[in-house]
């Protein structure tokens, strides 16, 4: 019932299992997306914020003043600038922080 043979060829079996198992296990990727949604959501979020400031202050001013889409519609559009430009600006520091370390080790290995 518990020959030494097989407990023997039992263990081996679970090692090749367990090897196969940590080969298909995901690697760093998973952290990877995990940061570029939040990234993706980030500028989402600047250009829908940017557009409600527009227009909460666009009808701030057409409540206090009586005159309805006056204010509403520059303003509105004005937040949405804003948010494109925040946008922008978020995307080309992102590409700055990702070509940084890429770039770095490039140049060090032409050199030698």
């Amino acid at each position: 019932m518990g020959d030494p043979t097989d407990k023997a060829r039992l263990d081996a079996l679970e090692k090749r299992i367990e090897a196969a198992k940590g080969a298909r296990a995901p690697r760093s990727q998973t952290g990877e997306k995990l940061s570029q949604a939040n990234h993706a959501w980030r500028m989402v979020i600047e250009l829908v914020v940017g557009i409600a400031i527009g227009v909460g202050i666009g009808y701030g001013l057409d409540v206090l003043f009586g005159t309805m889409p006056w204010f509403l519609v520059p303003f509105t559009l004005l937040g949405f600038a804003a948010g494109v430009r925040t946008m922008l600006r978020t995307a080309q520091e992102l590409q700055e922080d990702n070509a940084a370390p890429r770039g770095a080790p490039d140049e060090e290995d032409e050199g030698e």
